[in-house]
């Protein structure tokens, strides 16, 4: 995990509980910064400190830690570059701020980079265990996990994947189109199709791999097309949204929505009326 940070980067974060670290943010000539356990700090050469006292990693150790996220061959992730983003070998997600270079409309390349933020994929078996007691224990059902960004929807929902696929006998199709959602245990009976779009992914693994359950992440507005043509054919979906209230949700797809309530604390979970479930 994290193999590919420059040397002075990685100094620094050998200091930290690598279990406790979700998130690095690498900006040049910036103070080096970390979510640990939830909360923000600085990391110098003896780990966590002061603002003032915090590693300022230089633009060439930026595009050094990036190159060698992709494994010295841009060539390879292009389509990922394209998106503002790359995962590195452990299902590390690197968001990516420059300049987006632009040709006949869509986006060609990324160049001089000068922030990455590094999501860091944790795997904490048992974290979706209530959602799964509250929502699935009798029947299956399409669910909808609502939170902002960085509360630990992507882990529940790796958990949640794990716990249906040991508890029964249903085939879930996982669609990744970031490489972090299959980073880590999904149980037997699950496939992964990654980096497609979800409509592609939906439509080739309803068609191909037959699927009772399909798994997607990050779900836009764009998306609950996509989620519609699964549901009317009788699939089940778990899925993700940055939202925080069942009101802003576009379209009322799905049979309950869990509303988390801080690091992957379940909250409020309610039925597609929008009441209260127990």
């Amino acid at each position: 995990m994290l193999e590919f940070l420059s040397p002075r980067i990685a100094a620094c974060v050998r200091f930290v509980n690598a279990n406790l670290l979700y998130e690095l943010r690498i900006r040049a000539d910036k103070p080096l910064s970390a979510n640990l356990a939830g909360e923000f700090i600085y990391l110098g050469a003896e780990g966590v400190c002061g603002r003032e006292s915090a590693l300022r990693p230089t633009r060439m150790e930026v595009e050094d830690t990036l190159m060698a996220a992709c494994d010295y061959s841009v060539y390879a992730v292009e389509n990922q570059l394209r998106g503002g983003f790359v995962t590195a070998a452990c299902g590390e997600r690197i968001g990516i701020a420059g300049t987006f270079v632009y040709e006949k409309g869509a986006v060609h390349s990324v160049r001089d980079v000068t922030s990455l933020c590094v999501r860091i994929p944790h795997e904490m078996r048992g974290c979706a265990g209530e959602i799964y007691a509250r929502c699935l224990q009798n029947r299956l059902l399409s669910l909808l996990i609502l939170a902002p960004p960085g509360e630990g929807k992507t882990t529940i929902l790796r958990d949640l994947c794990r716990l249906v696929s040991e508890r029964t006998d249903f085939n879930l199709l996982i669609r990744d189109e970031r490489g972090e959602l299959s980073a880590g245990e999904l149980g037997a009976t699950a496939d992964v199709i990654r980096f497609a779009d979800k409509l592609t992914a939906f439509t080739a693994g309803i068609r191909a791999m037959r699927p009772d359950i399909i798994v997607t992440d990050e779900l836009l507005p764009e998306d609950y097309a996509a989620v519609k043509r699964a549901v009317d054919s009788g699939i089940c979906v778990f899925a993700s949204a940055h939202l925080k209230r069942f009101d802003d949700v576009p379209e009322k797809l799905f049979q309950r929505y869990v509303i988390l309530d801080g690091l992957g604390r379940v909250g409020r979970v309610l039925n597609e009326e929008g009441d209260d479930v127990d």
